[in-house]
């Protein structure tokens, strides 16, 4: 039940942030469900991966590196679901931050 619920409150943020007009766009609920499993599961099985093989450079710029990596997880999500679109890097730097902004606050008021 908490992960549905998790998902739900990615792909309202998702929506959320779509609706800003900064370069993201999604085409209704079901891409925006389906953009939340598919960002999860990138968060779960690729970012750690790349986490590690940026280790240095996450490092010398002292953790800042990870925006990027979060962007192009978004980036890449958008290449995987029809109705999902993102810009540019720009749109997904802001789109990832955004995401995860909402996200957060929506998660700690559901546990």
């Amino acid at each position: 039940m908490k992960l549905i619920t998790r998902i739900a409150i990615t792909a309202l943020a998702l929506l959320l942030v779509a609706k800003l007009s900064i370069g993201v766009t999604i085409e209704g609920l079901a891409p925006a469900i389906i953009a939340a499993i598919v960002l999860g599961v990138l968060n779960t099985l690729v970012r750690p991966l790349l986490i590690i093989l940026t280790l240095p450079i996450t490092l010398l710029t002292l953790g800042l590196f990870i925006i990027v990596i979060n962007a192009g997880l978004f980036s890449l999500a958008s290449v995987f679901v029809d109705g999902f679109i993102v810009d540019s890097f720009f749109a997904a730097i802001l789109g990832s931050i955004l995401v995860s902004i909402v996200s957060s606050i929506g998660n700690r008021f559901v546990d």
